[in-house]
């Protein structure tokens, strides 16, 4: 563990809530009010960034940086996609709870009726891949025994393969109607990603009582 980590964690003060802006964001605040927890001034208009609730400070952030400032100690637990988790497999945060929502798959697509994924992986032994998710495409194809050169883009990746960037992409998909749309298709499922709630070890520790109760506060919410 950091010491960055064991330095910012503290036991006093309201809890530190890191919530996901972007497409976990309106799912995030609905278990959280069912979690009894006020998510009214996040739903304004304000471009606030840091809210303050009874007992709890909510802050909100790109779900990648989720993360980063709960292992840092300067949120104390957060909400994040299991995509970003499995992209940061350094970072030492506890995953506490599966809460379910944000479902979606990280597949494997290449364009439709193309066959350059099987051809490049028969003559050249080894398949092109652009994704957003660069340790996790490598991770998969390892296991699967396949050599890839994973080419790491941050923007559109349904570009990659339609330019002749890549044999074929790794990506998030939830219905599929962006790959549709890009004449696109689904050739391999990897993985399904839903979001979850993880704590910094060190406040896990120091504010066992609060941690526990919000965990327990919001599996009932997401059941529900």
């Amino acid at each position: 563990m950091s010491s960055v980590a064991g330095s910012r964690a503290k036991a006093d003060g309201p809890l530190k809530l890191a919530v996901p802006r972007g497409a976990l964001f309106g799912e995030t605040l609905d278990v959280l009010d069912g979690a009894g927890i006020d998510t009214s001034a996040l739903r304004g208009d304000s471009r606030s960034l840091i809210f303050e609730t009874e007992g709890l400070t909510l802050v909100t952030m790109r779900p990648s940086d989720v993360p980063t400032y709960v292992e840092a100690g300067a949120a104390d637990v957060g909400i994040t996609g299991k995509d970003v988790l499995l992209e940061n497999p350094d970072r030492a945060v506890y995953e506490l709870l599966d809460l379910g929502f944000g479902r979606c798959r990280m597949v494997l697509a290449g364009r439709k009726g193309d066959t350059r994924l099987g051809e490049a992986q028969r003559r050249l032994g080894m398949m092109r891949i652009a994704t957003k998710y660069p340790r996790t495409a490598e991770r998969h194809f390892e296991s699967t025994g396949r050599q890839v050169e994973v080419i790491e883009v941050k923007g559109s990746v349904e570009l990659a393969p339609l330019i002749g960037l890549g044999d074929g992409i790794v990506d998030l998909v939830a219905t599929g109607r962006t790959l549709e749309e890009n004449d696109l298709e689904v050739r391999e499922e990897i993985l399904e990603c839903t979001a979850r709630f993880v704590a910094n070890r060190v406040a896990h520790k120091l504010r066992a009582a609060e941690v526990d109760d919000l965990t327990a506060r919001l599996r009932k919410a997401s059941a529900g």
